[in-house]
């Protein structure tokens, strides 16, 4: 059976009409194209014109449509040149091309035909921006759009949204939108399903949304919306719990930074160093100090306090203990009020070459910021870096004490100092450098406590009272036991300050471990040797 001629014919022409079609819609797709569209459009064909630039993925949409938005879209009546007005005061107008952003330069304002705007298309136009990028390539940008929608979505873009979540092909981006057209169905239609979907939510326009949907009078809204609501604080009190050992492990290891140079010296020469926490502070004021040598690079600054700082305090312990506490090696009493002096002698000292007042220490951009986890926990960055950097210190320590020469003779002396000398240790260099090494650590917690608060002359007298709690708790000269003291005070503090206050904590606080130590007086991790018989 032949086919007839009229039908091939017009079947040539209904495909070459098809293939024209989807070349052109191709060609249209160009950026000039697009431009010459929104120039070019009727009042009728504007939205279209609008939604194809949003639509395209080019990254200069945004720009494009804010600028029409403002009505700084303009085309050159000469030459048909697309641009958009930076500045459109006077006679002469500052214009940029508006497919690359190259500045032109001034152009007379009566050799451009402005590109009109009403209010009606202004207000399409703000929906269109609110989700142009979640056209973005970026995956992230996407999301960020999607978080942005939420509370936002109204009858102009709902369809829109609707559609997008057909096509986002993230599954992250996808329950963001979700939940934004969730809320707007809960607040304008009351549905149950949209109900449903934002009882996992733990954004506050969400719960926003479903406080609403329970002052509903109907009785399946407000039960549904009341059980959401139930299982939305369900979830933030993990959340919150979360957060709150969070901040207590990161005092706790602030705590852990400014007690374990005291517990090394503690245990090894039996001296009460009530100047430990000046040398925290000098530690924080080197890294003040750093970062006015290298203005502008808070990085730099901080990486290189981290050396600066050890060695400042570790020369200040060596200064204190060659000076003061060798001539009181067994006298831990007299120890306390001379080094209680010294503390009061460098404090005034920091007043009067520096400043009364407290000094910021900028926070480097790697780690300002949070680690976002949900809409209700995210993890600040400064703090997390404090926590790393205490557990390297006390690995650092770890090592020394237990691999080289230098922790061989500490452990010697602490054990049995008599023994030790008897062996041709020399007792008095290991308790200089026993010194320096406690004092040094005491230098780094002051870094650390630079990225978390002011620096100021009284720093270290906020950390010197928990700093022997810890190191009592724990176990005199046992770092094991200053790391699992100082962690477990830390949170235990987080834990009571939001019901009993920061005063009555630490009392608590206080009387927990006095109540302990009737009990275990020589701590978590006893000390054996000199130290345990002593």
């Amino acid at each position: 059976m032949s086919i007839p001629r009229w039908l091939t014919f017009f079947l040539m022409v209904l495909l070459m009409t098809t293939a024209g079609t989807v070349s052109a819609q191709q060609q249209d797709q160009t950026p000039e194209a697009l431009l010459e569209q929104l120039a070019d459009a009727s009042p009728r064909d504007t939205e279209a014109a609008i939604k194809a630039i949003a639509t395209s993925g080019h990254e200069r949409a945004r720009a494009w449509l804010e600028a029409y938005g403002n009505n700084r879209i303009s085309q050159v009546e000469a030459t048909g040149r697309i641009v958009i007005v930076l500045n459109n005061r006077g006679r002469d107008w500052e214009v940029a091309d508006a497919l690359t952003g190259e500045n032109l330069g001034e152009m007379s304002r009566r050799d451009l035909d402005r590109i009109a705007i009403n209010n009606a298309v202004r207000r399409q136009l703000a929906g269109v921006l609110a989700m142009l990028d979640l056209f973005a390539k970026d995956v992230a940008v996407r999301e960020a759009a999607a978080l942005d929608l939420l509370g936002k979505v109204d009858d102009a873009i709902v369809e829109e949204v609707t559609a997008r979540i057909e096509e986002e092909p993230d599954a992250g981006v996808r329950n963001r939108l979700e939940e934004a057209l969730a809320i707007y169905q809960v607040e304008e239609q009351g549905s149950l399903d949209a109900i449903e979907v934002l009882s996992g939510s733990l954004h506050p326009r969400a719960r926003a949304a479903l406080n609403s949907a329970v002052a509903s009078e109907d009785p399946a809204r407000k039960a549904a919306a009341e059980q959401a609501l139930a299982s939305i604080q369900q979830k933030l009190r993990l959340n919150n719990a979360a957060e709150t050992l969070y901040f207590g492990l990161s005092l706790g290891s602030v705590l852990v930074l400014a007690a374990i140079g005291l517990a090394i010296t503690f245990g090894v020469m039996g001296v009460i160093n009530m100047a430990h926490g000046e040398l925290i502070m000098l530690g924080a004021y080197t890294t003040w100090g750093m970062q006015q040598l290298l203005p502008g690079q808070p990085g730099l600054a901080l990486i290189l306090s981290i050396p600066a700082g050890f060695l400042v305090a570790a020369l200040a312990g060596i200064a204190i203990e060659r000076s003061v506490i060798q001539f009181l090696k067994g006298r831990p009493l007299e120890t306390l009020l001379a080094t209680f002096g010294v503390s009061l002698i460098l404090q005034q000292l920091v007043r009067t070459v520096i400043s009364p007042l407290n000094r910021t220490v900028v926070t480097p951009e790697w780690m300002s910021g949070s680690l976002v986890i949900n809409d209700a926990l995210s993890l600040t960055l400064n703090r997390m870096y404090v926590i790393g950097f205490a557990l390297l210190v006390f690995t650092a320590l770890m090592l020394i004490m237990r691999r080289t020469r230098l922790g061989l003779e500490v452990r010697a002396v602490t054990q049995n100092r008599a023994m030790a000398r008897s062996m041709g240790i020399k007792a008095t260099r290991v308790d200089i450098m026993t010194f320096a090494l406690g004092s040094g650590v005491a230098g780094l917690a002051g870094v650390a406590l630079s990225q978390l608060t002011n620096v100021g002359p009284n720093l270290g007298q906020n950390y010197i009272i928990d700093s022997f709690m810890v190191v009592v708790f724990g176990g005199v000269g046992n770092l094991w036991g200053t790391l699992v003291a100082g962690l477990t005070l830390g949170t235990i503090n987080q834990l009571l300050e939001p019901w009993a206050g920061a005063v009555l904590a630490k009392i608590i606080v206080l009387v927990f471990i006095i109540l302990f130590i009737q009990k275990r007086p020589k701590g978590l991790f006893p000390q054996k040797g000199r130290a345990a018989e002593g």
